[in-house]
């Protein structure tokens, strides 16, 4: 039984790198395919995608399960799927159109999120779309009885407990007779609607989110434990405490000041973020570029609440990002303590070129205790 391990694939870093360092790979997921999509009556039977599934098994290894990832963040037509039974039905119909035709071995449902907390969730408040949680897990299984038993479903899932609104002790155990496994979100565990600083793929509120699905009825075979080829950082408001200016010593908890608008929620530019590709590629802005080059010789890892990062007091920037050496530490205390399925990636291109996280990734998952049955 071999140890699982799911990378995503996406059309902004379509790179793919030698066979020997994906051989922990079982499950390559493309994205995204737009919701809209598949609510249409009459969908482009082409189905197109940035890399088709037959090119994409080509590059990994006899086996390997490659999926199609419907929605991502900031698409809300999940809500005219779900709706009514016949939307539904259209849905789940298009979506076995979709696989028959691509080949593929399944999807990924990347509805962010179900229930509110969504990109809109100053336009669309939660109590208007209170109605999804019961809708979401018809949607899922809407989906499984017309692909069948023999395809793979996968969920992504919200890594922050404020947004688990549709993950309940009620809700739970029905998404999981529709479902193979959830990958959850456990990065950018801060984002600009936080108000003070914390790690953005920190251990401890990582394992706060594996219990909580848990406890609400996840067996813990069937999650994925995620994590982040790319690094964030915030800038902070200037009038912070001064012990949060001294630089040495700080730690998560010092305020950030206004991130996004309060009446529209919108991204008022305090955030930013990069994959290790990207920097490659292209050089940062001057003064981003030197302070992350800062938070790489001088940054270090919070024993307290796991997570490597840097304060910039030059620049008031607050760094946070995994190392190979801070996802190596997860895979004892969260993945072989809770007897995870697997782990998975966003986004597999975004580590090239040296794929030194995925390398650590790997090397985690080659020392796994649990395994999943079915993978």
């Amino acid at each position: 039984m071999p140890c699982s391990s799911t990378d995503h694939a996406h059309s902004q870093h379509p790179i793919v790198p030698s066979l020997d360092l994906t051989s922990s790979i079982n499950h390559v997921i493309l994205a995204f395919m737009g919701c809209g999509t598949f609510n249409e009556e009459a969908p482009d039977p082409s189905w197109p995608l940035f890399m088709s599934v037959s090119e994409t098994r080509s590059k990994f290894k006899p086996g390997t399960k490659v999926m199609v990832a419907i929605g991502g963040w900031g698409d809300t037509a999940f809500d005219d799927a779900a709706r009514t039974e016949q939307s539904r039905q259209r849905f789940a119909r298009n979506v076995k159109k979709m696989v028959d035709a691509t080949g593929a071995d399944g999807v990924d449902i990347d509805w962010e999120y179900p229930g509110g907390n969504g990109e809109d969730y100053k336009q669309v408040p939660n109590s208007e779309r209170k109605w999804t949680i019961a809708a979401y897990p018809r949607l899922l299984a809407a989906v499984r009885t017309s692909i069948g038993p023999d395809k793979v479903i996968s969920a992504a899932v919200p890594g922050i407990p404020r947004d688990m609104l549709a993950f309940t002790a009620e809700t739970e155990p029905v998404i999981m007779q529709s479902v193979d496994f959830l990958n959850v979100m456990t990065y950018d565990l801060m984002n600009r609607r936080d108000n003070v600083t914390k790690h953005h793929t920190g251990l401890l509120n990582s394992l706060e989110a594996i219990d909580l699905y848990i406890s609400n009825g996840a067996p813990p075979s069937k999650l994925n434990l995620g994590f982040a080829f790319y690094a964030k950082y915030f800038l902070l408001d200037p009038n912070h405490p001064e012990s949060c200016a001294k630089g040495r010593g700080v730690v998560p908890g010092c305020p950030t000041g206004l991130m996004e608008d309060p009446e529209t929620g919108a991204d008022l530019g305090k955030t930013g973020g990069f994959s290790w590709h990207d920097h490659a590629k292209s050089p940062l802005p001057p003064i981003i570029e030197t302070s992350y080059l800062k938070a790489l010789s001088q940054g270090r890892y919070d024993n307290a609440e796991g997570g490597y990062f840097y304060f910039d007091q030059d620049e008031s920037l607050w760094w946070t990002f995994d190392t190979p050496e801070a996802i190596l530490k997860k895979f004892p205390a969260i993945v072989d303590l809770r007897k995870l399925g697997g782990v998975f990636a966003w986004g597999l291109g975004e580590d090239a070129p040296e794929f030194k996280h995925l390398k650590a990734l790997n090397a985690g998952v080659d020392g796994m205790t649990g395994v999943r049955d079915e993978l």
